[in-house]
This record gives structure tokens, sequence and C-alpha cells, in this order.
């Protein structure tokens, strides 16, 4: 007989629905990406992963935030919850008509050559970015409740698990994007085609998401 799964698992549907999304926003070109390319450019690749363990500790914390905060949102105030979710639905038809709208890109900034920092100084500069941009925390605050309904009482772990799902799957693009920091730098930046299929690609997702979401509730 087959042991049943954790109950802060999610379904399977949901497990892989989220990690197509999660992978959409990891390859799309953003401030984290910049980071992540200029701190490599400028200083090595020990200093572009310490940037990368920076920025997913502060996806870490975005993500116990929003679990702890969902969760209680779920038990006092059940309708605050769905309009948290219409709303977060709205956003993310935004997110994806904005992409469209201001075509991405990617800009990097270089370093200024010299004595390097040091690798704790890479390590909090990519804490730093993650935890003080507002479209991050947002983008969590909305998206994941999309997933958990208001009704599960494992809410809490769930969402948390599908955290570490977004850093799990997360990784090898961001240490690809390390390691060959250099030729996405030129491919990115001097390739109008590779940027508007990264922007068509977020979009599609995001508004498929947006969609699904306000029609499913519509129906209730």
């Amino acid at each position: 007989m087959t042991p049943a799964m954790p109950t802060y698992f999610p379904d399977p549907a949901i497990m892989a629905t989220f990690a197509v999304a999660a992978l959409v926003l990891a390859i799309t070109p953003g401030p984290d990406m910049a980071l992540f390319i200029s701190r490599t450019i400028s200083f090595g690749t020990r200093h572009g992963l310490a940037t990368v363990a920076g920025a997913i500790t502060g996806i870490t914390v975005h993500t116990l935030l929003v679990a702890f905060g969902i969760s209680v949102l779920i038990l006092t105030a059940p309708a605050a919850f769905m309009a948290l979710k219409m709303a977060g639905a709205l956003y993310l038809l935004w997110l994806a008509i904005d992409a469209l709208r201001s075509g991405g890109g990617l800009t990097v900034t270089r370093s200024h050559r010299g004595k390097p920092p040091s690798l704790l100084g890479s390590y909090l500069k990519g804490l730093g970015i993650n935890l003080t941009n507002p479209k991050v925390a947002l983008f969590f605050v909305t998206f994941l409740p999309q997933f958990v309904s208001p009704a599960d009482p494992n809410a809490s772990g769930k969402l948390i698990f599908l955290g570490l799902e977004f850093v799990v799957v997360s990784l090898p693009v961001v240490f690809a994007i390390v390691f060959s920091a250099r030729w996405l730098t030129a491919t990115l930046a001097g390739s109008p085609v590779v940027q508007k299929a990264l922007n068509w690609s977020f979009a599609a997702v995001f508004a498929a998401f947006a969609v699904t979401i306000l029609t499913a509730e519509a129906r209730r």
C-alpha cells in the first residue's frame, strides 16, 4: 500500500502548473537577472553566485511572510482572502499587458574595476535588491494565494512548499545565467527578437492564470 503524501504537498497538477510559471518568471529579464550578470562580469563567478544566494534568501523571506499572513487572513477574514485572489488575478493580467507594452529588456550596469567587494557584500546586494523590490513583494502576495483554497487547513504549509519549489525551479536558471553572463549580455542586449519572445511567453502564462482565476471565481 502506497503511503499518502504529506498534507502540505499541493496536488501534482498544481505543482506542475506552478513550476511552469516559476520557470517563465525566472528566464524573464529583470533587476535580479541584471544584477547577477553585472556582478559576475565585474567581479567574477563567485560574486555572481553570492548575489544569487542573497536573492534566494530574499525569496525565502517573502515566502514565509506571505505564508504566515495569508494563513491568518484565511482564518480571520475569508471574504478578504477571496478579494485578494481576485485582485491578484487582475494584477497578473496587468503584468501580462505591461510585459508586451514596455518591451522588457535587460540593462546591465558594469561596476568599476579595482578592489572587489567582499563575498558578503555581494550576498547583501542580492538580498537587498530582492527584499526592497516592491514588485517582488506584490508578486508573491498576489500570486502564491492563487494555488491554495481558503478551506484548506494546510494552506500555510502548501504556500511554503510552493515558495521552496519556486527556488528549486529557479536555481538551474540563475546558475546558467551566472556561468554564461557574457554571452547572455550580448544576446539579450542585442537581439530584440529574443527579448520579444521572452516577453510574449511571460505575458501568455500570466494572462492564462488571470483568466482562469477570474472565470473560476465568477462561476461560484
